[in-house]
């Protein structure tokens, strides 16, 4: 390309200097006029032309090349990366390389020492063969020996060898006293022990009844000490209910001690509204207290009235058996949004297993979850199955104690979860839900069950 290039602008030069400069003629002797001739003009514009494509190639070829130029640029320096790389990793094959020689060598000496232990152990082996045949062979000359001085034969030998058998026999009798003395201390070091772990025991469980009965004689002075109070300020006779202290003019929430007909004076908290005094029997509300007890504690109460606790099924039986009364259901989820729902109800007792009757349509916005059945629901524990479930315990299948009918309407009682709830179907059922409300499987966040006789909700 670049030869074809260079001949054509030679013979466009020499075709330009042909006819670009004047031709002078000269005549023969006759002495005619000089005649000067110049190029046409169109030549010249075929010659300036050719120029100009001979420039706009050379430019052309030029700006080629750069670029080619530069991509060999481009390729060197990936090239030199390239290089750079596998200089890096012949290195870390190198360095790799040397430390696994290292570990082969430290592993061929671990192989020659352990070669050289089974040498010795090998070594060792056989002596204790060879000291073990020894002894065997003296075990047997030893018996010939005991056999001939039992049968009376060799008693020329017997009397040379008579000490040593005696000796031996000595040594046997001395050693197997030994072991029956161990025996014997071993015996007596281990009744020595079961007498004091049943002392240990003993001594436990007399303290446990001791704090029992001290915890219990609290609470009964405690009991006593605030009826005792009530009375001296009181002249009448102890409220029944939170109600009757809202109708003697009680209107602040708090702690009361309410006496129900025949029952003991217990402690309760009254939820105080401008309608009436309501009765709380359950709260949840942070997770404190674990709800998945036995029936004993769920018949009794538990938890602390101030905070979350259930007030127990005999307590609610007491209060509630002298009339009509109506339950009052308050729960909310973790986006802060609340709703209640009120039964009419009658809760009977212990011969019942505490079964809940709803006598009517409950009032509120959502629909039932509690069983409407005319003979009531038992209450259910996991150590007291009392629910419709044949062929499933569901207390035990979803914890706390609760009015179980089919396990799937409605659990207040059950595992406390905070936000956010476990991810598996068969844990979130076990936690506190109101089916017609949010779904069994979303967890709520404060629970509230509170009772008071019918006429408040008329005044209401």
């Amino acid at each position: 390309m670049k030869v074809a290039l260079a001949n054509l602008l030679c013979i466009t030069v020499l075709a330009s200097s042909g006819t670009s400069f004047p031709l002078e003629r000269r005549g023969a002797a006759t002495g005619k006029e000089k005649r000067v001739q110049y190029a046409a003009w169109d030549d010249v514009n075929v010659l300036a032309h050719g120029l100009l494509q001979l420039g706009q190639g050379l430019k052309e070829h030029v700006d080629k090349t750069k670029g080619q130029v530069k991509d060999i640029t481009i390729k060197m320096k990936v090239f030199n990366v390239t290089i750079s790389e596998l200089g890096k990793l012949t290195q870390r094959l190198q360095e790799d390389s040397e430390a696994l020689k290292a570990k082969a060598q430290s592993l061929e000496e671990r192989e020659n020492l352990l070669l050289n232990v089974s040498v010795d152990l090998r070594e060792k082996t056989e002596e204790l063969l060879k000291d073990r045949k020894k002894d065997h062979e003296r075990m047997n000359k030893l018996e010939e020996k005991v056999d001939g001085l039992m049968q009376g034969e060799g008693l020329e030998a017997a009397k040379g060898n008579y000490s040593d058998a005696r000796t031996i026999q000595w040594m046997l009798e001395a050693q197997n006293k030994r072991i029956d003395d161990l025996v014997e201390r071993i015996k007596q070091q281990q009744e020595k022990l079961e007498k004091q772990n049943v002392r240990i025991r003993t001594l436990q469980n007399q303290i446990h009844m001791n704090s029992e009965r001290s915890s219990l004689k609290r609470k009964e002075d405690d009991v006593h000490l605030n009826a005792s109070s009530e009375q001296r300020d009181s002249p009448v006779a102890m409220a029944s209910d939170c109600h009757e202290l809202f109708l003697r003019g009680e209107t602040t929430s708090g702690l009361y001690t309410i006496q129900p007909t025949d029952s003991e004076p217990f402690e309760v908290f009254c939820e105080m509204t401008p309608e009436g005094g309501w009765t709380v029997i359950q709260r949840r509300q942070d997770g404190s207290v674990d709800f998945d007890q036995l029936w004993q504690a769920y018949q009794t109460g538990f938890g602390s009235l101030n905070g979350e606790f259930w007030l127990g099924l005999e307590k609610i039986h007491s209060v509630s058996k002298g009339g009509n009364y109506i339950l009052k259901v308050q729960f909310s989820d973790w986006r802060d949004e609340a709703q209640t729902i009120n039964y009419p109800i009658r809760l009977n007792g212990e011969e019942s297993n505490y079964s809940l009757r709803i006598l009517g349509s409950p009032t509120g916005n959502l629909e039932s979850s509690l069983s409407t059945e005319s003979s009531g629901v038992p209450f259910s524990t996991r150590d007291k199955d009392n629910d419709q479930k044949n062929d499933l315990n569901c207390a035990k299948q979803l914890s706390g104690g609760w009015w179980f009918s089919n396990c799937g309407r409605s659990n207040l009682n059950g595992r406390y979860f905070v936000t956010p709830a476990p991810k598996q179907r068969h844990q979130r059922k076990q936690g506190v839900f109101w089916k017609t409300w949010r779904g069994r499987y979303h967890p709520l966040k404060t629970t509230t069950m509170m009772i008071a006789p019918a006429e408040i909700e008329n005044k209401s």
